[in-house]
């Protein structure tokens, strides 16, 4: 990690900027992939799978065996875990139905709201050497819970044209039986626009590489909504004097594991914390098997000292972190001045992970900035709201005037004849 001390506001921009690839190369090549598999379909999943998986596919769907195989293949420790986590994410997302009131804005007029699940959702669960089996938890259970009908799994498989166990067990348990062996920006245009195998959805989920991500800003171009951008991992750490720096370096590391593409920024008011913080991650550093994936993110990674505590806030609101982890005994006094982040870890026990996992919260998050204007997945991110309203004779005799000289100010002379012809009616009867 590079090292800034009291770097200056107009440097902030820059030291906010995320790894990017060729953000032109990048467009030009998932493009051709998107446009190749909306015109070729299965035929266009299995090439790729076999170019960039180096897996010759038979068949794209898991089967009922697949299923009943991946029962016996994890441990009942997993599977106790899986359901603590199940249990604990369900809780949190059913708290967020609500009952729309229904509401008489004017006498005789009345609008409400009615939540509506969008039928068919795709989603897209990361796999090769990091199988996310924890995030089918985070998109099945608000989507089962919101009632859409129809949920479409994609996932690449590994070398022996099997997809992790843990992946085939958890998407068991959420419900999830259409299941399909390809991964990518190919995963992303199959669920989009569909393919002689893979049935198209009308909403896309799920994280993924810079590949995956622009594939999803494309199909969206096409009319295919997506839950957000959602690139490569993040973390955001203001430390003070009262973290515990092995503590705040684990956390750097969780997050750099992720990707190459990775980024972990330390923020601190007092230098001292920061050696410390860098000296820990130093130390653990050299335990984990995925050393050489952490040590690429670090180096495109920054420490930075600044002035207070209040730069240190002001900083991150500018890089609008996936997840922002307040390691202090304070935390709880920074709460309000926190406006961009994907989710909020506070204190020096809530690490990062207990959000990834089974605290309950959603860990499917804006990224790359977007937390400036996106919310992660929630209940809401699987319906679609939509309002109603019901006039009565007194209803529009009551607003029908106002409607009338709205729509003659604005030359639509159609619009206010179709209330005139009303209001004639009901003041001749």
């Amino acid at each position: 990690m590079k090292m800034y001390n009291k770097p200056k506001r107009d440097q902030w921009a820059e030291l906010s900027k995320r790894p990017s690839l060729n953000t032109e190369k990048l467009s030009a090549q998932v493009n051709d992939i998107v446009s190749d598999v909306k015109k070729n379909g299965d035929k266009a999943l299995i090439k790729y799978t076999r170019q960039f998986d180096n897996v010759q596919l038979k068949d794209l769907r898991v089967t009922p065996q697949e299923f009943e195989m991946a029962n016996s293949q994890i441990s009942q420790d997993l599977k106790d875990a899986i359901q603590l986590a199940y249990t604990n994410i369900y809780r949190f997302h059913q708290a967020q139905q609500q009952h729309e009131a229904k509401v008489e804005t004017s006498p005789g007029v009345t609008c409400w709201r009615r939540s509506v699940a969008i039928e068919k959702v795709g989603l897209y669960i990361p796999g090769g050497s990091a199988p996310l089996f924890s995030t089918i938890l985070m998109l099945g259970i608000p989507a089962k819970i919101a009632g859409c009908n129809e949920l479409i799994l994609m996932t690449p498989p590994n070398a022996d044209q099997k997809i992790n166990p843990a992946i085939l067990y958890t998407a068991n348990l959420v419900g999830i039986s259409k299941i399909f062996k390809a991964g990518g920006a190919q995963a992303i245009a199959a669920m989009a626009f569909g393919t002689e195998t893979v049935p198209a959805a009308y909403k896309i989920f799920g994280p993924g590489n810079q590949y995956v991500t622009k594939a999803k800003e494309l199909v969206q171009q096409n009319g295919v909504a997506i839950d957000m951008p959602a690139g490569p991992s993040e973390v955001l750490i203001i430390a003070d004097k009262t973290c515990n720096p092995s503590f705040v370096a684990a956390d750097l590391l969780s997050q750099a594991e992720h990707g190459a593409d990775s980024q972990v920024i330390l923020l601190s008011d007092n230098e001292a914390i920061v050696k410390a913080c860098l000296n820990q991650v130093k130390q653990q550093l050299e335990l984990l098997p995925r050393k050489e994936t952490v040590l690429k993110a670090l180096a495109q990674s920054n420490a930075i000292v600044l002035p207070n505590l209040e730069d240190c806030l002001a900083f991150s609101n500018e890089y609008a972190p996936e997840h922002l982890i307040i390691a202090s005994e304070k935390a709880q006094n920074y709460v309000n001045s926190i406006s961009n982040a994907g989710s909020v870890f506070l204190g020096n026990y809530s690490c990062e992970s207990a959000g990834d996992y089974a605290s309950g919260t959603n860990h499917t998050l804006p990224t790359n900035g977007f937390a400036k204007n996106y919310s992660g997945v929630s209940l809401d991110s699987f319906v679609k709201k939509i309002t109603f309203q019901e006039l009565n004779k007194t209803g529009l005799k009551t607003i029908g005037k106002a409607i009338e000289v709205m729509a003659e100010a604005e030359a639509l002379i159609a619009h206010k004849n179709a209330v005139s012809i009303r209001l004639k009616e009901i003041n001749n009867a």
